[in-house]
């Protein structure tokens, strides 16, 4: 046994294990900023929670203070759109086809991707017609729309 060799060994072990915990450290400080408050992302509608009721208040019955009008003005009994958000709002989005893509649902719950309401709000390539809200901008921005997401992978319960 050469006596470098203990000596080369154990610096080796301090400076992987001070490597290691550098980057424990800088993984730890550089998560802890990616899982913000949804309060932090909702902009123009600070009230707005992963909850159908607030989904409901906040974006399916008010204009928000951005000026993004509630989908009631058009969604509602003759309004000119087949979707009536107001008298049964969680009855004509969850599990109910698309009246113009046939195929496609509006809301899945568990599955915000698969959910054609959200490629509406985002405005994907796939959609038929216009990004909703069709009279947009301002449309909702991307921390209203992650908070429909998270209530959709809640697996968008009527609460």
């Amino acid at each position: 046994v050469h006596p470098w060799r203990n000596t080369c060994t154990m610096r080796l072990s301090r400076g992987v294990r001070a490597g290691l915990a550098c980057v424990m450290l800088t993984t730890l400080i550089g998560t802890s900023g990616c899982d913000e408050k949804l309060s932090d992302l909702v902009g123009p509608t600070p009230n707005l929670a992963p909850t159908f009721s607030s989904i409901r208040a906040e974006i399916l019955q008010s204009t928000d203070l951005a000026g993004r009008t509630a989908c009631v003005n058009c969604h509602r009994p003759q309004g000119g759109t087949p979707m009536n958000l107001v008298d049964d709002p969680y009855g004509a989005l969850v599990g109910v086809m698309s009246r113009q893509k046939p195929g496609a649902i509006l809301v899945v719950p568990g599955d915000p991707d698969a959910s054609y309401l959200i490629h509406k709000l985002e405005g994907r390539s796939d959609i038929v017609q216009l990004r909703m809200p069709r009279n947009g901008p301002p449309y909702l921005t991307p921390g209203q729309i992650t908070v429909i997401r998270r209530w959709i992978e809640n697996g968008a319960p009527n609460n």
